[in-house]
């Protein structure tokens, strides 16, 4: 089966390929010619991962599976949740995103917060299947860790070891994260069809 993944984010393209059954040709946007900004213009994390899963099919005639990840702060009342990627500002700069975080933090004693993953997937015939993954933590003091992407070096799970995602390695990280969760319903799906 072949099927895009709509997104352009190396990081995350590793992570899914690690994942899924090898009867799964992964493609990129790449590989199909789509080389235009998707949109992301829906006000929850399932709106978009369905708006840019449908673009992808509508526009390049492929079945397409689309993520939106929120890291939802319980003291910031579920911030910045879908604005995540561009928490501060549209340049989507992973480190002023966390560097902003970690401020509007500084006086918080409540760290708890929560990543959070929607994959909607778009077959043919219209058919459309949403899957989601979670996991708990808490934010760190100060980004610890140089694997992993956006919020990982602040992201500490509570059912790790005390480490941020930065610190782990991606298998580690899969064990745990949010988009494994999510990709995991995923992969039961596609099982069904083959």
């Amino acid at each position: 089966m072949r099927l895009c993944f709509a997104s352009n984010n190396a990081h995350k393209l590793d992570e899914i390929k690690r994942l899924l059954p090898a009867t799964v040709q992964l493609l990129s946007l790449a590989d199909i010619g789509c080389h235009e900004e998707l949109p992301e213009t829906q006000p929850t994390l399932e709106g978009n991962a369905r708006q840019k899963a449908q673009y992808v099919f509508d526009n390049y005639g492929v079945s397409c599976f689309a993520d939106d990840t929120g890291l939802e702060v319980d003291a910031l009342g579920g911030a910045p949740g879908v604005y995540s990627a561009r928490y501060a500002g549209p340049q989507r700069e992973a480190a002023d995103n966390v560097a902003k975080l970690l401020h509007e933090l500084a006086t918080q004693p409540d760290r708890r917060a929560q990543f959070r993953t929607v994959v909607a997937l778009v077959l043919p015939a219209g058919e459309v299947h949403e899957f989601s993954g979670a996991v708990s933590g808490t934010i760190a003091g100060r980004p610890v860790g140089s694997r992993g992407f956006g919020y990982d070096p602040v992201f500490i799970p509570t059912e790790g070891d005390g480490r941020t995602f930065a610190e782990m390695t991606l298998d580690e990280k899969n064990l745990l994260s949010h988009r494994a969760r999510a990709v995991e319903g995923l992969v039961g799906f596609l099982t069904t069809l083959a």
